[in-house]
């Protein structure tokens, strides 16, 4: 199925989103939990009673345990999924029925952000299945975000940007990370500039100032990719602070993208004018899997309170990855999760986990 998608909502000249002065802390401040979604049977995940959807169940639900240890996790099921969700995940995790088509909430939730008086509120983004991809549905996941917003008890805030949570990346103090092909996709936004979406951004995020990276990682832009997530190639892990994935060998076509990356990152400075501090973390030496060269990152980890939930891919630089990260964020722990099952189905931990921060505190008291 083809056919060409003309955005309703978008208009560059129109900006209608948060509250202003709302602005969206870095995903290491405090969170009061983590919410995520419950793989449904369709075409990604396969039919009920198929190995495919029990590998994507039993994945997602590891990730849901292993944050539940440090936080309070809440899980949204498809209304004929929730018996299977609460076996799946066991005790300690709560379930909440929302129609689902997929189980990606990092895209098709919202992104919380603190009010000025430091309350909590939801942007709700238009979501368009990654723009308008012929294999995707978004009948029901593009009600989720204001779906969850109801569940936390937080007002919706609405958006007329087409954009989804893993196409960016803040650190809290006005800086943005975004892909010039993901919010500039004609699929998404047609007729965007990087000023209008700056201004829808910005308004949304509470941030000031963009940087913009060229593309991502070449395994997003086959069939079912994102077309170039920023939440796989690169992450803010502090203010000044960037993990960019590095890919070490020539024969991946990665090892080029990095050298493009790192250039484009190279004297930027985030919105405090602090030069950028570049970490970068080695992809596993794994190079293809069934489908193609690999996308396997350690940076689409996950950061909650008091750990890091850090993919694995039972490969020898898992243990460096871990290292490093545990550097990146002193004072955590850093637990491994097998992520090659997440990624066979099409992306990592970041992908399938949203945070709710807890709410701000005021200067005369608690929010």
């Amino acid at each position: 199925m083809s056919f060409i998608y003309s955005s309703p909502y978008f208009s560059p000249g129109t900006v209608a989103t948060a509250e202003a002065g709302s602005h969206m802390p870095a995903e290491w401040e405090s969170h009061h939990r983590t919410w995520m979604a419950f793989p449904p049977p369709n075409g990604t995940f396969g039919p009920v009673g198929s190995s495919t959807l029990d590998l994507a169940r039993a994945a997602w639900a590891s990730v849901a345990r292993t944050i539940s240890r440090y936080e309070p996790v809440t899980v949204v099921a498809d209304p004929r999924d929730a018996t299977a969700a609460k076996q799946w995940l066991g005790e300690g995790i709560t379930v909440v029925e929302v129609p689902l088509d997929d189980a990606w909430i990092r895209d098709s939730g919202p992104t919380f952000v603190h009010q000025p008086d430091g309350s909590l509120a939801a942007v709700d983004w238009v979501f368009n299945g990654w723009g308008a991809q012929g294999w995707a549905a978004w009948d029901k996941d593009r009600d989720v975000a204001r779906a969850v917003a109801g569940q936390a008890g937080v007002p919706a805030m609405s958006s007329a940007l087409v954009n989804e949570g893993g196409g960016f990346h803040v650190d809290g103090e006005g800086t943005v990370l975004l892909t010039e092909t993901v919010q500039l996709d004609p699929g998404r936004n047609p007729g965007a500039t990087k000023e209008s979406v700056e201004a829808h951004i910005h308004a949304a995020l509470g941030t000031t100032k963009a940087i913009w990276l060229p593309r991502g990682l070449t395994r997003d832009y086959d069939e079912f990719g994102t077309r170039g997530h920023v939440d796989i190639v690169a992450a803010f892990a502090g203010p000044g602070t960037i993990l960019l994935h590095r890919q070490d060998n020539p024969a991946h076509p990665d090892h080029e993208v990095y050298r493009e990356l790192r250039e484009a990152l190279a004297g930027q400075t985030d919105a405090q004018g602090r030069p950028l501090r570049i970490i970068d973390v080695p992809a596993p030496t794994a190079l293809k899997d069934d489908e193609g060269f690999v996308d396997w990152s350690y940076i689409n980890h996950y950061v909650a309170n008091n750990v890091v939930v850090l993919c694995s891919f039972d490969d020898p630089n898992d243990s460096i990855a871990a290292g490093i990260l545990q550097r990146a964020y002193p004072g955590r722990a850093v637990e491994l999760v097998d992520a090659r099952d997440i990624f066979a189905f099409g992306g990592g931990i970041h992908c399938i986990t949203q945070q709710q921060p807890a709410p701000a505190r005021r200067q005369d008291g608690p929010a």
